[in-house]
């Protein structure tokens, strides 16, 4: 292997350093989401001061999902109408995206990528509210868990697209792919990337667990994100060809315990909710 086709992690956290700082309306934002005694009028002030985001809350406030028989205007009426979870999840989504500019790397979807990571955080947002766990936490999370593969690909396309000729080549897991070809893999990178950008311990634990959820002392999000990735590449929802669902952990299974009725309530949901954020994202 040459030293070109080599990654080493020290090299992805100078990229990661020069990668730019979360804005501070952002870092605002998401930690006012955080904070479930925020008022959504201190929301709506912070939202104002981002066009952006005001365009993606108005478009899906005045998308054929919510059928108003009148347009909305203001961020006052799209929020009432909106509901504040559909808010928080086009903030989160919207100042997360805009960090990772799409760069030319074949085999490579940015389309594909952010619509499972949304699926991935609605779904696991619907399951820690059935288990009546801190459901921000989990969007989040879901939000962020393959986000290392976007420091990858940002890094060095070249050799991510070695990564993913490699998997389909061998025919085996990305991270195995990723590990042979860049000596790192997306999940180091992403944990790297939530502890340089300040992330709650529970989401860090969630990227670094979400294919490991049986680790020591990972928080129990881990499990919630690890079933949320398998369900949301069972639905298929990504679109991408070749897809495959990853090997579901009996230990994550067992710690959630969800029983029949509440997944297909999960299912029939997550899948609502996706096409309306796809509305405005994709």
């Amino acid at each position: 292997m040459s030293g070109t086709e080599t990654t080493a992690m020290s090299e992805i956290i100078r990229h990661i350093r020069d990668l730019p700082t979360l804005p501070e309306v952002a870092q605002e934002l998401l930690a006012d989401l955080g904070n479930d005694e925020t008022s959504l009028d201190s929301v709506n002030e912070k939202i104002a001061m981002d066009q952006a985001i005001t365009a993606k809350i108005l478009r899906l406030a005045n998308s054929s999902h919510f059928g108003t028989n009148s347009r909305v205007v203001t961020i006052q009426q799209a929020t009432a109408l909106l509901g504040v979870r559909n808010v928080k999840s086009v903030i989160r989504t919207s100042v997360m995206s805009r960090q990772f500019p799409a760069v030319t790397c074949p085999g490579f979807d940015f389309r594909s990528f952010w619509r499972h990571s949304t699926a991935t955080a609605v779904c696991a947002e619907l399951i820690s509210r059935t288990l009546h766990m801190k459901h921000d936490f989990a969007f989040t999370a879901g939000l962020l868990h393959d986000i290392g593969r976007l420091v990858l690909v940002t890094h060095n396309p070249s050799a991510y697209a070695k990564v993913i000729q490699t998997r389909l080549t061998l025919d085996c897991a990305l991270i195995d792919a990723e590990n042979s070809i860049l000596n790192t893999n997306h999940v180091e990178a992403g944990l790297t990337l939530a502890q340089h950008w300040h992330f709650a311990e529970a989401v860090q634990d969630a990227i670094r667990g979400h294919h490991q959820p049986d680790l020591e002392d990972v928080h129990p999000l881990a499990s919630v994100i690890h079933v949320a990735n398998s369900m949301v590449h069972a639905l298929d929802l990504n679109g991408q060809e070749n897809d495959a669902v990853p090997l579901l952990s009996q230990h994550a299974w067992d710690t959630l315990a969800l029983d029949e009725k509440e997944c297909m309530g999960i299912f029939r949901e997550t899948e609502m909710r996706c096409e309306a954020l796809n509305q405005i994202f994709l």
